[in-house]
């Protein structure tokens, strides 16, 4: 067993540790004209800088009394409607999305020295969309979608694992696994997103679309 770790040293690091932001400008004249076009093209930008993940997003949620949690969870679906991603209705994030429905995401590109921060409410995908996506999941995914009761307590993992190798009982292997009732996506509907891009000495460049009655709008907000 290895040693404990030592709490100043900890603290000393954390204190000690620096990044400086070099990539180069974020400037008005250097975006899209929408944020959709802006974000297709930073997505496929991070895809190709070999980011791990690039389209795994932190969703902030809260309760109907505000208190508020946060996770990860991935972008698969990008429309004008907004951002789309999939879960358990009854996970913790489905329960508070249902309650109050409004979120935030935050796509932390830290390799690139990027992040997308958008924020708005929340809706139900349809159902069809819902199906259509749980339909090129792998059977797999689709098994632990079924079997797993997300966010609830377990005694342990044996208890997952015989719930997985339950379901997988009831499917035969050429039989499709129908989409569970409770379990399928969310849009994130954009109010505002931003666009960082890290510079020197923490004088990052923030640019954010907002939406107003008139239309979106371009704000450059202060690092």
């Amino acid at each position: 067993m290895s040693a404990p770790p030592d709490p100043q040293r900890t603290h000393d690091l954390l204190l000690q540790l620096r990044q400086s932001y070099r990539r180069g400008a974020l400037l008005e004249s250097n975006l899209a004209p929408d944020w959709l076009t802006q974000l297709r093209a930073w997505i496929d930008e991070a895809v190709g800088a070999g980011i791990l993940e690039p389209n795994a997003m932190v969703l902030a949620t809260a309760t109907a009394d505000a208190r508020p949690n946060a996770r990860s969870v991935l972008l698969r679906g990008l429309d004008e409607r907004g951002l789309h991603f999939f879960t358990n209705y009854r996970s913790a994030k489905g329960q508070e999305l249902d309650a109050n429905p409004r979120g935030a995401a935050v796509f932390p590109w830290i390799a690139m020295g990027r992040q997308v921060v958008a924020a708005g409410p929340v809706h139900r995908l349809s159902q069809e969309e819902s199906d259509a996506y749980f339909a090129t999941r792998p059977r797999g995914h689709q098994l632990g979608a079924a079997a797993s009761p997300q966010s609830q307590v377990m005694p342990n993992r044996a208890a997952l694992d015989d719930a997985v190798r339950d379901t997988a009982a009831r499917f035969p292997e050429d039989a499709p696994i129908p989409r569970p009732s409770h379990w399928g996506g969310f849009r994130l509907e954009p109010e505002s997103i931003e666009f960082w891009e890290g510079r020197e000495d923490r004088l990052h460049d923030r640019l954010r679309y907002r939406a107003t009655p008139d239309g979106w709008v371009l704000e450059r907000l202060a690092p």
